[in-house]
């Protein structure tokens, strides 16, 4: 049996919408494998496991028009109260991991995969910062960060603070950090600071 090399994991930090995602992209288009834990959970939610469980504990409201979770919806619940995020996290993050650790066995025997990128909300939160070898900041201002939501249409002001509370403060993450990026410019400046980031990462292997 062959016995894969095992790939670096990159994890990014940073606060709501400060640009991690992106930073995962450019990360990908270097050639890493990325694991998108939001994306993970979205598909999660359309299947009908966890959509039955979310609805036992937070009731049909969370439905759509069409039947399906509207996230939106669940994010407000679920935000307003410490308990029903847990209850949600119980439901959800257990699956999305094994997905995760599923994908990382995929890409360290995949030989073009040069590293594998984390794109966790949680990361630290739920204590895989310790699966990590290299750990990137993301550092944007907070009144960029809301511009940004509010154009996406993702929250305003008080859903960003309010997500901030259930997470370990930006000064802590920026802390036990390895590098990190700064995202208070154009897309050019970002996409430039992950390509030596990542250079210097890879070399230094």
């Amino acid at each position: 049996m062959d016995n894969p090399v095992r790939k670096p994991i990159i994890g990014i930090l940073g606060g709501p919408a400060s640009g991690k995602s992106s930073v995962a992209a450019e990360l990908a288009k270097l050639g890493c494998g990325l694991i998108d834990a939001d994306k993970i959970a979205h598909e999660l939610l359309d299947g009908q496991n966890v959509k039955e469980e979310v609805i036992n504990s937070f009731g049909r409201a969370v439905l759509d028009h069409t039947g399906k979770i509207n996230r939106r919806k669940l994010a407000d619940i679920v935000f307003a109260d410490g308990d029903k995020l847990s209850t949600l996290n119980r439901i959800v993050h257990p699956l999305v991991l094994a997905r995760a650790e599923r994908l990382i066995e995929q890409y360290n025997r995949q030989q073009h995969v040069r590293a594998i990128v984390l794109d966790m909300p949680l990361l630290v939160e739920i204590g895989w910062d310790k699966r990590c070898d290299r750990l990137i900041f993301v550092d944007c201002k907070p009144q960029i960060r809301l511009k940004r939501a509010k154009k996406m249409g993702l929250f305003g002001k008080n859903q960003l603070k309010i997500r901030e509370n259930f997470q370990i403060s930006l000064d802590k993450k920026a802390a036990i950090a390895d590098n990190a990026v700064d995202n208070n410019s154009g897309f050019s400046a970002l996409a430039k600071q992950v390509a030596d980031i990542f250079s210097y990462i890879v070399d230094s292997r």
